[in-house]
């Protein structure tokens, strides 16, 4: 992000502030509003297409999303975080007639799914924006209005339509029948839509992206983006007939005979999970969602990060920007961009029948177990593969043998002593957290902590302090389990739960309790 956060925590600490404290044990810091201002951040998650239950590699996202705002949280960021539905795709509609139910059904059912993985998953968005709402509507229906006249036309049009992924395709981007993303369900379409004069935007998107006013991560997503913009931008449909769109969608203002394309409108659930498009100050939807939230969040914030799958990077870094700046509205700074996760080395698939149910395996595993897996084993830049016998042996190795042996070991020999720890409200992250997790890098911030309970429990080992008693054995097992203390803060983003229960247990009078990873 454009701030930093080793030097918020410092003059944090210097800077003569009301403090308070949450039931993490870390230090909330309030600060004047201009100070806010500084300090703030809007993350989102993507909006899944809802035509079928969620699976894993929605899971990733959103853990991976929730892990950076609470990791802002903590650093005394302002965080306001949204996920929500994609609801106005063609998809939508062909599940709906598949499964015999109406389309506004067959949303609300999977959004209803979706948006219950924030319990399963322990995840804090503070909105979950379905884009099928009147309120969406009027924001989509906002910004097509905002953008400039001569960015938009009309014409008849011949193209290749890829329904699984919602996009045109050129004929050489069409490889044995099947799209980039692998799809066959491709269509020759022709008729008269309304188009966005993407080419205006060559020169802006290049220079936006190769100096990182729009910043990507990874590098080679970067790479891959300014690669695509110079082969030269092409203008993009932007509405479907009523008739192709099964009058289903957003309409174009002023046209009942077109629907807006789906990616147009989705996009801007961005903006109308922060009230887009509704009076400020003003009465209707839900509390808090008028524009007031727009304002702060997106109007006056200096880092508004997505984070998206590699698929939908064309639509995020170019498209977006381009929508964006026709209507005379802030870009978003930052986008980082996930890989894909495979089941057993293939790709998730219904058809393999390899579709792993996330509420499944939270009901086996527990909540924490998942959350470290995908944030832990799969590869933050890249891809990554989901195998049960791989989770099986990380929980073991790394969950049950590593930290809740390490926890369970230290309270043992602590409680012996009666070791009691003063409460602690001065918590920091470790620079391999707080590095790593600047640059999205999940896996090597938790990599990183693990090692050092390993240097932990190889401390103890040599130290061998079950051998010792009285004041001796409080003089080794001390800093021990205070350290086990900063192990357990620089844990809270990725699993929060486990970090609250060890910071509860070592705080006061150390006690044995349960192990936190039983065996499997």
């Amino acid at each position: 992000m454009q701030n930093s956060l080793e030097e918020y925590i410092i003059v944090g600490k210097i800077l003569n502030q009301n403090r308070s404290r949450n039931k993490f044990g870390m230090t909330q810091v309030s600060v004047r509003d201009d100070e806010k201002k500084m300090k703030r951040i809007y993350v989102t998650t993507a909006i899944p297409y809802v035509n079928a239950n969620p699976h894993v590699g929605h899971a990733l996202e959103f853990v991976q999303t929730d892990a950076l705002a609470r990791f802002y949280r903590a650093t005394g960021y302002d965080v306001y975080f949204s996920s929500g539905s994609d609801e106005n795709s063609l998809k939508n509609v062909q599940a709906a007639e598949a499964e015999g139910v109406k389309t506004d059904a067959l949303v609300k059912k999977y959004a209803d799914r979706f948006e219950s993985l924030k319990d399963a998953l322990n995840l804090t968005f503070d909105v979950f924006n379905r884009t099928a709402t009147k309120e969406h509507f009027a924001g989509a229906q906002k910004l097509w209005s905002l953008c400039k006249e001569e960015d938009i036309y009309k014409k008849n049009y011949r193209g290749l339509y890829c329904v699984g992924c919602e996009a045109f395709y050129t004929p050489s981007e069409i490889v044995d029948g099947k799209c980039l993303e692998g799809h066959t369900n491709i269509d020759e379409i022709e008729e008269e839509n309304y188009f966005f004069k993407l080419s205006n935007y060559q020169k802006y998107l290049d220079d936006l992206i190769q100096t990182d006013r729009l910043k990507i991560v990874p590098q080679t997503k970067k790479h891959e983006v300014l690669s695509f913009i110079r082969q030269g931008l092409e203008d993009f449909s932007i509405s479907r007939s009523v008739a192709r769109a099964h009058s289903w969608g957003v309409p174009v203002p002023g046209d009942e005979t077109q629907i807006m394309y789906v990616w147009f409108d989705a996009l801007v659930t961005y903006l109308t999970a922060l009230g887009f498009g509704r009076r400020p100050g003003g009465a209707s939807g839900p509390e808090g969602k008028d524009e007031d939230l727009y304002k702060k969040y997106w109007i006056d914030n200096k880092n508004r990060l997505h984070v998206i799958g590699k698929g939908i990077i064309r639509f995020h870094a170019v498209y977006w920007p381009a929508m964006l700046a026709s209507a005379g509205l802030p870009l978003p700074t930052d986008e980082f961009v996930h890989g894909y996760i495979t089941v057993e080395g293939q790709k998730i698939s219904k058809s393999l029948g390899n579709v792993i149910d996330p509420f499944e395996l939270v009901e086996k595993f527990g909540k924490e177990a998942v959350r470290f897996y995908l944030l832990r084993e799969i590869p933050a830049w890249g891809d990554g593969d989901f195998s049960l016998t791989r989770f099986h042996d990380l929980y073991n190795g790394e969950l049950a043998n590593g930290i809740g042996n390490l926890v369970a070991r230290v309270a043992r020999l602590a409680s012996d002593t009666n070791l009691a720890l003063p409460e602690k409200k001065n918590f920091t992250f470790k620079k391999v957290v707080l590095e790593n997790l600047k640059n999205f890098r999940f896996d090597q911030a938790m990599i990183g902590l693990w090692e050092e309970i390993s240097v932990l429990d190889k401390k103890i080992n040599a130290e061998k302090p079950w051998e010792l008693e009285g004041a001796k054995l409080k003089k080794v097992i001390t800093p021990i389990a205070q350290e086990i203390r900063e192990i357990a803060f620089n844990l809270g983003p990725f699993l929060p739960e486990t970090s609250e229960v060890i910071l509860t247990q070592f705080t006061g009078k150390i006690s044995v309790e349960k192990p936190l990873f039983p065996r499997i």
